[in-house]
């Protein structure tokens, strides 16, 4: 077949078939391409999406970093003010108890300067009595220096202690015997052993010597002297106050100190055994006022056995006033008993009067019996 060449149509055909063929190599070409270049990407497209991927973990950790460092901010935030909250009552409580503490310590001490105020107060009351107590101790000295106002100061000691201990009808001071002799105290005491007197002495200058001798030769010369003061007391005492069948056999030599009494039994037992002979009884303040207990004792049994014929006439009474209840008693039991047995009669009587009431409540009146009579009660 030959081609007219020189006809445009088949000149345009043909072009445009050269046209299409080149195209569709440029396309298989292109495809081609496209496949190496696609198969080339395959690879990088990995690593990118591997890299997007560290990106987004990197993102994700930069986000939970931004929220950690945001829960860290506000976790500090927190932390401060609460730190600043527990400075704060922490001052406030160093400030309350610092208040507190100088508010006590100023309570203390006006509490304290009170009673320093009230201790030198009592201080100087008890200085006042010291000053006092000096001049009454003074005035005692002045006392106790004279012989006459010694005796009294004696005296008055003796009677305050026997009118403690005894009964005020029991004893009487001043006493005057049937010799004349005029006794500090005569106590009452029933016979045997009979009233006995109490003499008050205070061999004070001898003793007062004897505390104040320094040598040896002083020493025996008061003591000497000691002894011949506490003799003639006794001699004076068994010779004036113990009178046959006036007094009892024996009478108390009354010493109103008992440094002085304490003196005499631990240095002088000589005297005290020649007072026992001579039938005196030395006694202190202390040994008076139990032998005065002793008396007290003694007068109470003696006012019982006074009083013994008494209270057994009021027991006879006693007696028979029980007698007289007993009495009555059984009268009442009489009484009693006529009453019990009344009290069984109308009981009787009455259950026979509601046996007879059922009986005629139900017509039964064959049935009816009469009873015997009770017997009347003994008048």
């Amino acid at each position: 077949m030959q081609l007219d060449l020189s006809n445009p149509i088949i000149l345009g055909a043909l072009i445009g078939g050269v046209i299409l063929i080149a195209l569709f190599w440029v396309t298989l070409a292109g495809v081609k391409a496209a496949n190496r270049s696609a198969a080339m990407m395959e690879p990088l497209a990995r690593n990118l999406g591997g890299l997007e991927a560290r990106v987004q973990s990197l993102s994700d950790g930069q986000q939970q970093l931004s929220g950690g460092l945001a829960q860290v901010v506000d976790l500090q935030s927190k932390t401060q003010a609460q730190m600043l909250q527990a400075m704060e009552r922490r001052l406030e409580e160093v400030q309350k108890g610092m208040s507190e503490t100088l508010h006590g310590t100023s309570t203390r001490t006006a509490r304290s300067l009170g009673e320093l105020q009230q201790k030198l107060e009592q201080i100087d009351r008890a200085q006042a009595k010291i000053e006092k107590l000096s001049g009454d101790v003074l005035g005692l000295q002045d006392i106790l220096s004279n012989k006459q106002t010694r005796g009294a100061f004696g005296e008055i000691q003796l009677n305050d202690i026997v009118s403690k201990a005894l009964p005020s009808d029991s004893y009487a001071f001043q006493a005057t015997l049937s010799n004349g002799k005029r006794a500090d105290c005569l106590i009452h005491l029933p016979k045997p052993p009979g009233p006995i007197v109490i003499d008050s002495k205070f061999p004070l200058e001898a003793y007062e010597a004897l505390r104040a001798a320094k040598t040896g030769q002083e020493t025996q010369d008061a003591a000497r002297a000691f002894r011949t003061s506490v003799r003639g007391h006794i001699k004076a005492i068994s010779e004036r106050y113990i009178l046959e069948g006036e007094t009892a056999d024996g009478a108390l030599m009354f010493l109103p100190s008992e440094a002085v009494y304490a003196e005499l039994h631990a240095n002088f037992p000589e005297i005290v055994r020649e007072g026992f002979a001579a039938r005196v009884w030395i006694v202190s303040p202390t040994t008076c006022m139990a032998t005065l207990n002793t008396m007290r004792a003694v007068l109470k049994d003696a006012r019982m056995r006074e009083q013994a014929g008494a209270i057994r006439k009021q027991l006879g009474l006693l007696h028979r006033d029980v007698e007289l209840v007993f009495e009555r008693v059984n009268k009442l039991n009489t009484h009693f008993g006529q009453a019990r047995k009344d009290i069984d009669d109308i009981s009787i009587a009455a259950e026979r009067a509601g046996k007879r009431a059922i009986k005629l409540d139900n017509f039964d009146f064959e049935e009816i019996v009469p009873d015997p009579m009770p017997p009347l009660p003994d008048k």
